[in-house]
């Protein structure tokens, strides 16, 4: 069974070290966080690596969509600068070596999917293929927003645990098409947004015997965590954990 803890670090720690790098994971198992959310798309060799965006601007040196260029390319590129406002050597991984970092620290993992618009299959096999091969011995879950690459990635990977996102209602995306979703494929969990949450939403998906996750666009306050843990909330992605504390 899918058993994250109340915490799990945003893309490590992001508030506190260059996001979707292994100097953000490591800060976040320094601080005592035993799971990390990573963004997970692959390069134009089919490479999974950390990235959020759809282009390489916001947080790198390169610039446009990383599809055009090789890992051994991307990893050229300094993913620090952005964050600490001066050169760095601290660079973009793959998800291999955050798998042997996790495997290593015995650290959880969510691993969400990126895909760039027409590499959602590829980024897919791509993945499923790496966890095929690398016998990750640690809990994990893969979640997106991009709900085909889930029931696709459930069909390759079918022991796998799985979670849907969840960024607003809008365009006909109805909770009840969540739970559909979810019951048919045997997913384990929905996360929202903080912006669209309430004790409605999280009653209904815990009735249905799924683990309710929030995330948020700022980082969540320890009264805003706790208000949530206590309406039946299971895990918070944080982007700075200093003020919680962490047993």
């Amino acid at each position: 069974m899918l058993n994250p803890p109340k915490l799990i670090g945003h893309r490590g720690v992001k508030s506190l070290s260059p996001e979707n790098t292994l100097s953000s994971i490591a800060l976040a198992h320094k601080l005592g966080l035993n799971w990390v959310e990573v963004d997970i798309k692959i390069s134009r060799d089919l490479i999974p690596f950390l990235l959020h965006d759809d282009t390489l601007d916001r947080t790198t040196t390169g610039e446009g969509s990383p599809t055009h260029l090789d890992y051994n390319e991307i990893k050229k590129l300094d993913a620090g600068i952005v964050f600490y406002k001066h050169p760095t050597k601290i660079y973009i991984p793959t998800l291999h070596e955050v798998l042997i970092f996790c495997e290593k620290n015995n650290m959880g993992l969510n691993i969400e999917l990126k895909p760039n618009l027409g590499f959602e299959k590829k980024n897919v096999i791509a993945i499923a293929k790496l966890l095929k091969i690398f016998n990750f011995t640690n809990q994990y879950y893969f979640s997106s927003f991009d709900w085909n690459s889930l029931i696709l990635m459930k069909e390759l990977l079918p022991s796998a645990y799985y979670g849907l996102l969840m960024d607003d209602f809008n365009n006909n995306i109805f909770l009840s098409n969540a739970l559909e979703i979810c019951k048919k494929y045997n997913f384990s969990c929905c996360g929202f947004n903080k912006k669209v949450i309430n004790t409605d939403i999280i009653n209904e998906v815990n009735m249905s015997g799924l683990i309710t996750t929030v995330y948020s666009e700022d980082n969540l306050k320890l009264n805003e965590a706790n208000e949530l843990w206590s309406n039946g909330v299971k895990s918070i992605f944080i982007d700075d954990p200093s003020e919680f504390k962490i047993s």
